[in-house]
């Protein structure tokens, strides 16, 4: 079992091997491998359980550094680049011959990013080639938060975790292409959509696909605790020592304080968003049969937020 660490040299000497490693970003733990070597980036979908046709995001530092990998970025793409990078933002744009078809699905676009986590845009600069990592969970479970997490999912997948502590926002990336030239959101995430609206003007969102998706985190059903999952619609429902409730910001009354988690008590939805994953993943872990999960404000990033519960009650 790979315990996590700070060894900056050892996560460079996996990757360089072909080896996989969990990174922290400022949205969620990835487990990362060499976007250029096709057999490193079939071992992520290996030890994910991922399937084939579900396609990865290519980590890179810097702006600059897009131009090897994507052929072109349009005008509105590079307003948002500018704007939102380093940061919890993914552009899909058409791909160049260098990245595997393996790491796009065969799409002739690639999902590409700077993150913000110092310690992650630590590592891209020591190496000659960006990342694929996704989230470093098995497919369609929880995402991890902290390097812990990764170590208790897939600590014997890794060759090394890289622990940079607890993710500052705690939803993965807003994720937006530009089919025809326009912009489309396909997945909401730590980039409300009210700011993409700020710097480029409307834009389509096309969020769900049941199978062949054109970006990660479009399943019908994903970000799945192990127990199951319903959405509280304000109508009774029958509690059992069983039931647990995860709450926006106030509990329930009548109900054993141990048995709900508040995720954020100062309705604040950006706490709210660090807190998801964790709290879902503790309450899973306790043994409850069910998760009754309080929506959250449907704006900003409150619309991530509900946009993952909903697809982990879809199971």
């Amino acid at each position: 079992m790979v315990k996590p660490g700070s060894d900056m040299e050892a996560a460079v000497h996996c990757l360089q091997n072909g080896e996989l490693i969990g990174i922290p970003t400022e949205t969620v733990y990835g487990l990362a491998a060499n976007a250029l070597n096709a057999e490193a980036v079939a071992k992520i979908f290996s030890a994910k359980n991922r399937p084939f046709f579900d396609p990865l995001i290519v980590h890179i530092h810097d702006i600059s550094e897009a131009n090897k990998y994507v052929q072109s970025m349009p005008d509105k793409a590079r307003k948002l680049a500018e704007a939102f990078w380093p940061g919890p933002l993914t552009l899909v744009l058409p791909k160049k011959e260098i990245i595997p078809d393996l790491v796009t699905a065969g799409h002739e676009t690639v999902g590409i990013r700077v993150p913000s986590h110092p310690v992650c845009l630590g590592l891209l600069k020591q190496l000659d080639f960006p990342l694929a990592a996704p989230s470093a969970n098995p497919f369609g479970y929880v995402s991890p938060t902290t390097a812990q997490h990764v170590a208790d999912q897939l600590g014997d997948k890794t060759c090394y975790i890289l622990d940079g502590g607890a993710c500052r926002v705690g939803v993965e990336s807003t994720i937006i292409g530009f089919p025809q030239g326009e912009p489309v959101v396909y997945r909401l995430g730590g980039i409300a959509v009210e700011q993409i609206t700020a710097v480029i003007g409307p834009v389509a969102e096309q969020i769900s696909s049941g199978s062949n998706p054109s970006a990660p985190g479009q399943l019908d059903v994903h970000y799945s605790p192990r127990c199951k999952v319903i959405l509280d619609s304000g109508q009774p429902i029958s509690d059992t020592p069983e039931t647990a409730y995860l709450r926006y910001t106030e509990p329930l009354r009548g109900i054993e304080a141990k048995r709900q988690l508040i995720l954020s008590s100062e309705k604040n939805l950006e706490q709210a968003a660090v807190n998801l994953f964790a709290m879902l993943r503790q309450l899973d872990h306790a043994g409850y049969h069910c998760i009754v999960a309080e929506l959250v404000p449907e704006t900003g990033l409150g619309r991530a937020i509900n946009d993952r519960l909903r697809r982990a009650a879809a199971k």
